[in-house]
Order: structure tokens, then C-alpha cells, then sequence
């Protein structure tokens, strides 16, 4: 779907469907600053209205579609992402969306992993550093002041 298309859902301005919103009023409905509208259109995310008796003028569908773009940012989607499930948003292609979330799935089972690692070293290093005495040198410090756990042994020397 385009960004000029309308992203159908319900209204939860109390407006009619057919009432438009200036950006302000839109930002408030949708929960989100003047500059965010300003940036996903920028991004193409949310279309740029014609103007009309001076001001650009929201139709409502637009706070939904913000409020899917604000929730697809949750659950980790970059904004590319947003964009290419906005563009899938009429549900035909369930392959293509599938695709997109399990890429995501993937990043995010990634970064888990990653975190855990990140967990079980940091803990390691706290229990020996309560259990070192002062006598020794931190094991926090001596493991950051030292090579990157990846790093090849350095064979240069320096002179």
C-alpha cells in the first residue's frame, strides 16, 4: 500500500470518518509529536495531503495507521519493515509478510543469544570480582583493558 492509500481501521478520534485532522490535532489523536508525522512522511510512510484553504488536512484513518506503525516499531520492525508491511497491509501476500516477520524473528533470536552471552560473561566476571580480594586487580577492568574476546593474538610488537 502507498502512503497516499488509506489505511483502513477503527476510528478512535470520535470523529467521522470524514472529518479531517490539521497535523496538531492528528499528533495528539495518534499519541505523537508534530515531528514524527513530519518524519514518516519524509520516510513515506504517511502521505502529505494537498493543501486546501491553507492548511494540509489528515483524513482520521490516519491516527490508525500511525498506531500500526507505532506498534510495529515495538515489536523491533525498523521502519523499512513498517514500510514494506504497510505496503502488504491488505493481507493477500501472508508469504511476504511471513517473510518479513521471521526475518525479524531471526534478528531478534540473534540479539537474544547475544545477550546471553553478554549476561554469562558479565556474571562470571562479577563472581570472581567479589571473590578477588584487593590484593588482586579488578577482573572487570583487566577483561575491558584487554584484547576483544574475538581478537586474533597481535604478532607487531610495538618499538
Amino acid at each position: 500500500m502507498s502512503a497516499s492509500s488509506s489505511f483502513c481501521g477503527p476510528n478512535h478520534s470520535g470523529a467521522n470518518s470524514g472529518d479531517r485532522l490539521t497535523i496538531g490535532r492528528l499528533a495528539k489523536a495518534a499519541g505523537v509529536g508534530v515531528e514524527t508525522i513530519r518524519y514518516y512522511q519524509g520516510r513515506g510512510l504517511l502521505p502529505v495531503p494537498k493543501t486546501g484553504s491553507g492548511f494540509r488536512r489528515y483524513p482520521v484513518s490516519m491516527i490508525e495507521r500511525i498506531g500500526f506503525i507505532k506498534r510495529a516499531q515495538g515489536l523491533g520492525f525498523s521502519l523499512d519493515e513498517v514500510a514494506s508491511l504497510l505496503d502488504l497491509e491488505d493481507g493477500r501476500n501472508r508469504r511476504a509478510i511471513q517473510s518479513v516477520a521471521r526475518r525479524r524473528l531471526e534478528q531478534i533470536d540473534e540479539k537474544s543469544g547475544d545477550l546471553r552471552r553478554m549476561q554469562s560473561v558479565l556474571r562470571d566476571l562479577l563472581a570472581e570480582c567479589e571473590a578477588t580480594g584487593h590484593a588482586h586487580p579488578c577482573p572487570i577492568i583487566a577483561a575491558l583493558l584487554g584484547p576483544p574476546p574475538d581478537a586474533p593474538p597481535r604478532s607487531d610488537h610495538i618499538r
